[in-house]
């Protein structure tokens, strides 16, 4: 579970919540207050005129799995570079005592699918120059997918202000053309109105749309790293790296934060 986009989540809403309902003058809290910011008609044009676009933007095809890339939002795959790095070295151990060949077993006990082919390619004595052209294909498909995947939330952080200011132009039309000077209550009343779709739409690009691209951005980040991990590793093997060198090598491409205090290597 992504505790850190639920927890993003709770605060936003109920900061902005709190910021409906308290009064600062009195110090007390109205909640009959968030009634004022509730509107049907403002509702419809931004979040419905959004949905729309964004309909009209993707294929069905790609928007059959949004349910799936929002799901992986809230409970993402979890990568662990440094799980990765202590099976090359093993792999590395075993091609350095008993040759690539045995590398076979090996990789077919691998889970990982990426890891499975990287290994099988220098099993299968292929050039380290076409397997590391093989292995950077790979990866580059990967962040397109990745990249194409995030597309429906990015498009919507951009698309639902501007449904908001096109609500809002709407309500100020529909104000000024029933503009009546000996009732300005209801002026003000259609000013409150007209701006209520802005703030929904500001509301649901930044705390909504946008921390789920982020967090699809955040797993994509992550099973990056582990990839190249995956083929420096790889091709260090298959090119007889000591297994210390391996390791060594192989954490210089970690964060700070990723790091354990203390790795070894037989």
């Amino acid at each position: 579970m992504n505790l850190s986009l639920i927890i993003g989540w709770v605060l936003a809403f109920g900061m902005v919540v709190f910021g409906i309902v308290f009064d600062m003058a009195k110090g007390t809290v109205d909640f009959g207050a968030f009634v004022n910011f509730i509107d049907v008609q403002s509702l419809a044009i931004t979040v419905g005129g959004t949905i729309g676009c964004l309909f009209a933007s993707f294929p069905m095809s790609y928007l059959k799995g949004i349910g799936k890339r929002f799901g992986l939002a809230i409970k993402p795959k979890k990568y662990d570079p440094n799980k990765y790095i202590a099976d090359i070295v093993e792999y590395a151990q075993v091609a350095r005592t008993r040759g690539l060949l045995a590398l076979e077993e090996s990789a077919n006990q691998c889970t990982d699918p990426f890891m499975k082919s990287s290994l099988m390619l220098i099993v299968d004595a292929n050039d380290p120059e076409k397997v590391r052209g093989m292995l950077d294909d790979t990866i580059m498909f990967m962040c397109e997918r990745h990249e194409n995947g995030r597309a429906f939330f990015e498009k919507g952080v951009a698309i639902f202000p501007a449904f908001g200011m096109l609500g809002t132009l709407v309500g100020l039309i529909n104000m000024l053309a029933s503009l009546d000077l000996s009732n300005p209550q209801a002026l003000t009343g259609g000013m409150a109105v007209a701006l209520i779709t802005t703030f929904y739409g500001s509301l649901f690009a930044n705390v909504l749309m946008a921390p789920i691209g982020m967090a699809l951005k955040n797993t994509h980040d992550e099973e990056l790293l582990c990839m190249q991990i995956i083929e420096e590793g790889v091709l260090a093997i298959a090119g007889g790296s000591n297994p210390r060198y391996i390791q060594e090598k192989l954490e210089f491409m970690l964060p700070k934060s990723a790091k354990k205090p203390e790795t070894s290597a037989k």
